[in-house]
């Protein structure tokens, strides 16, 4: 069952076309991000409401570790809370943005989204290191699944040199740094693939 929380959402008509199509990749600056959705209006809605409303479209940080090299990227194999995405391997660390992430000092989206963004690798990861930061690279969006029709993800990535500082909790099972240039022997999520076609475009 679904978790019932209540999550940050757009109205998809409210979104630019190319945001919302079947699918899309599309690379993007952090402000035009924001600037687009906060102009477009957002509100935190019942989570079982919203995953039955695919008018909405609820915000995902979304967040691909590498190292610096690109040589080697972080995998996991999902078996959260989200049963449709069970047994896939997924390279996006992240969730749903919450009100708490509102309720800190943080009002505006930019501050929701970061804010949101930093406390789920503070649930996902046990250990990280501090000065390896995110930077944002785009959004990914697709209505082939029934996951993808009511999310709207928010790609960042970090880029590190100490991939062995990172510890996984307990939800990120088979943890794993693996070759990049490997990923597309493995059995993905679609947001993965996507994912990695928004940075090979960055």
């Amino acid at each position: 069952m679904t978790k019932n929380e209540r999550v940050l959402c757009i109205h998809r008509d409210r979104l630019p076309l190319s945001w919302v199509a079947p699918k899309s990749v599309v690379p993007l600056a952090l402000s035009a991000f924001v600037q687009q959705c906060a102009l477009s209006g957002f509100e935190f809605v019942n989570r079982r409401e919203a995953e039955k409303n695919p008018s909405l479209k609820q915000v995902i940080p979304y967040i691909v570790l590498q190292t610096k090299n690109l040589e080697l990227t972080a995998i996991y194999n999902r078996q959260g809370s989200e049963k449709r995405l069970h047994d896939l391997w997924s390279l996006g660390i992240g969730g749903h943005i919450n009100p708490i992430d509102r309720e800190e000092g943080h009002s505006s989206f930019r501050d929701i989204l970061l804010s949101g963004m930093e406390r789920e690798l503070d649930e996902e990861l046990i250990k990280r290191p501090a000065l390896d930061t995110a930077s944002f690279s785009g959004i990914i969006s697709e209505d082939i699944t029934d996951v993808g029709s009511v999310h709207l993800g928010a790609v960042f990535r970090i880029l590190t040199q100490t991939p062995e500082a990172y510890g996984p909790g307990p939800e990120l099972l088979e943890f794993q740094w693996a070759e990049t240039t490997a990923l597309h022997q493995l059995n993905m999520e679609l947001w993965s693939e996507l994912s990695l076609e928004l940075i090979a475009q960055g």
